[in-house]
């Protein structure tokens, strides 16, 4: 009698209907693994509450944009502003709608006090961006309107999402800045 092989893994042991006992241990493994998840994605399923989680971390994740941008006016010129993920950008957008005059400086910020200090973390951020929003110390807010080095510290507040037009807006001298969530 002659026996012909295939070349599948149990070939050679499959004379006489016998397995490859790796064969056989491999597809064991294999069904358990598929039980067990079954199993555990049904119980996760049937957990109290499960729905409930996942649509509220959908509404968490929904809200979450909104909750990061902010406005600046100043006068008929409204500017986008995507708030940094940081615990002072936070604060300052609970101080919100806040109108404040802030006066010019070096002819590329303007600068004001706010009303009360915010938690800081200053860093030195080494350029500085057209549209940056920024908090020197605690409590000192600045607009950035033009581009440059710096070697000064700050606590990053958000930036203007399209900054083309913002020092134009603001002009030289004071300028009367309103911030609003909407």
């Amino acid at each position: 009698m002659k026996a012909s092989f295939s070349t599948t893994c149990c070939s050679q042991y499959y004379i006489g209907r016998k397995k490859h006992p790796a064969c056989s241990q491999r597809v064991f493994h294999g069904a358990a693994l598929l039980c067990g998840l079954f199993v555990f994605g049904a119980c996760a399923a049937a957990q109290p509450g499960a729905s409930s989680l996942r649509s509220a971390a959908t509404a968490a994740a929904t809200v979450q944009p909104e909750e990061a941008s902010m406005w600046m006016i100043i006068g008929e010129h409204r500017f986008a502003i995507t708030l940094a993920d940081t615990e002072a950008a936070r604060e300052f957008a609970a101080m919100l709608p806040l109108t404040i005059n802030m006066s010019d400086l070096n002819d590329n910020e303007k600068h004001a006090q706010l009303p009360r200090a915010l938690p800081s973390n200053a860093s030195r951020p080494k350029t500085i961006r057209n549209g940056d929003l920024m908090l020197y110390g605690s409590s000192t807010l600045v607009v950035f309107y033009l581009s440059f080095n710096s070697s000064y510290s700050y606590t990053r507040l958000g930036h203007v999402d399209d900054p083309d037009g913002l020092a134009q807006a603001l002009g030289p001298g004071d300028a009367n800045i309103t911030f609003s969530k909407n």
